[in-house]
């Protein structure tokens, strides 16, 4: 009698179970009769080794995630108990072997940000690859060590490049090189490359909008020549730089690094002194500014004006980085930059903590405290890293001064207690509206 109602109850569930693998089969058929740029749109959303499990969803999909316009290829595409570098190259490798083995299609995008040990050998075979597919955007980003491979001649072939971002390579330009027609976004990070052919590199590129250079080497000048840039970040060593073609530049971030001893200038023509004026003097759209201590500096090999004859009318940020209350020429040079600054809004310092106390930095702040100039329209005020110095206090007191509009100023004290915002309080200061936030490290 049991058995009489088990079977029937079996074959039910059988039933059912067919059913939902029946149901199941219909919606993978579905996806994998949709267009393939559907498909492809789809794929690329997900992370590679997620892309590439659906392989085991039928025979049909076993090599579509190796024919995706798309990859990244970082650490997610590693397993995370593989610690050796050389053995995560060769994970990368099986991907990049599949790849190449089965990819049919175009390739738009391809991005290496994996910690391991390349074999240059095979990264020189696959950037080759990639030139033969189209490739849109070439991004290789850091490696666990630099060896300073060569970069192939192909990647100067790449017609349709928009976005470049190399890292750890020399970069030769062939003297077939006519130029990139496509180039939006130049990034070189850790590239040995000499001034001249930088040079060439940035003039030849009609529709850049991006550049940033970060601890370049071989450098001795950096001249940019490009009418359509708009946005510069240099993080580097260098000894000379000319930005005055550059006219629809908007943002500019310079921090300069020491130069190697015992390097010369390269190039005769910018033997001469740089200063704030030759800089700066023409770039009159510049709406954020960031510039390290370091740079202010050598902005101020000669003698600093009061003010830009051309004022900066456009800049509504500023940021002064790794400022040293010691340095006279840092500190005559930012004065002169936030009194060429008539709109700015956003002042953001961060200091670089010293003890000394320069008589003649005390004199010239002191001097602005006694000047007839005001802020006109700044309205927020960071200042990170001080330790209290008197310097300091100046310092503070001038931009409380001359700041009527002034809603916020946020202090952030590096050693010991942070200053009590009643203190502030009785500071005498241009604007009633100033809301202050203290805070310690």
């Amino acid at each position: 009698m049991l058995n009489l109602i088990e079977e029937p109850i079996k074959k039910t569930m059988k039933k059912h179970e067919n059913l939902a693998e029946m149901e199941k089969q219909i919606k993978i058929d579905r996806i994998s009769n949709l267009p393939w740029d559907v498909l492809d749109t789809i794929l690329v959303r997900l992370p590679l080794r997620d892309a590439a499990r659906t392989s085991i969803l039928s025979s049909k999909w076993r090599y579509k995630w190796t024919n995706l316009s798309q990859f990244i290829l970082d650490d997610k595409c590693i397993h995370n108990f593989i610690s050796d570098k050389a053995s995560r190259w060769i994970e990368i490798r099986k991907i990049i072997d599949q790849v190449q083995s089965n990819h049919s299609g175009p390739i738009e995008k391809f991005k290496l940000a994996a910690y391991c040990c390349p074999n240059y050998s095979d990264l020189d075979q696959w950037i080759r690859f990639l030139i033969e597919k189209g490739i849109k955007e070439l991004i290789i980003q850091e490696f666990s060590v630099i060896k300073h491979f060569k970069l192939p001649d192909s990647v100067f072939c790449g017609p349709k490049l928009s976005h470049l971002e190399l890292y750890g390579c020399i970069l030769r330009l062939p003297s077939s090189f006519k130029g990139f027609d496509c180039l939006k976004i130049l990034q070189l990070s850790h590239v040995l490359i000499i001034s001249d052919a930088l040079e060439h590199l940035i003039r030849n590129c009609p529709v850049l909008e991006k550049l940033t250079l970060l601890n370049l080497q071989n450098l001795a000048y950096i001249r940019i020549y490009n009418p359509n840039l708009k946005y510069v970040k240099i993080d580097s060593a260098f000894e000379d730089i000319c930005l005055e073609h550059s006219l629809l530049l908007a943002s500019v971030d310079i921090r300069m690094l020491p130069k190697n001893r015992g390097t010369t200038l390269q190039h005769p023509e910018q033997g001469k002194v740089c200063t704030l004026i030759r800089v700066f003097g023409s770039l009159r759209g510049i709406n954020r500014l960031s510039l390290s201590n370091q740079f202010l500096e050598f902005l101020a090999n000669k003698d600093v004006p009061e003010r830009l004859r051309t004022p900066f009318n456009s800049l509504l940020a500023l940021e002064l980085k790794e400022i040293r209350f010691a340095s006279l020429k840092g500190i005559a040079a930012s004065i002169s930059i936030l009194r060429s600054s008539p709109n700015l809004k956003d002042l953001l310092v961060t200091v670089d903590p010293c003890d000394e106390i320069s008589k003649p930095v005390m004199d010239l702040v002191t001097a602005q405290l006694q000047s007839d100039f005001y802020f006109d329209q700044l309205k927020v005020v960071k200042i990170r890293g001080i330790i209290g110095t008197r310097i300091e206090w100046e310092f503070l007191r001038l931009i409380l001064a001359h700041s009527p509009v002034l809603e916020s100023m946020t202090i952030v004290k590096f050693r010991g207690e942070r200053i009590s915002e009643s203190f502030l309080q009785e500071v005498e200061r241009a604007s009633n509206h100033v809301k202050f936030i203290s805070l310690a490290l």
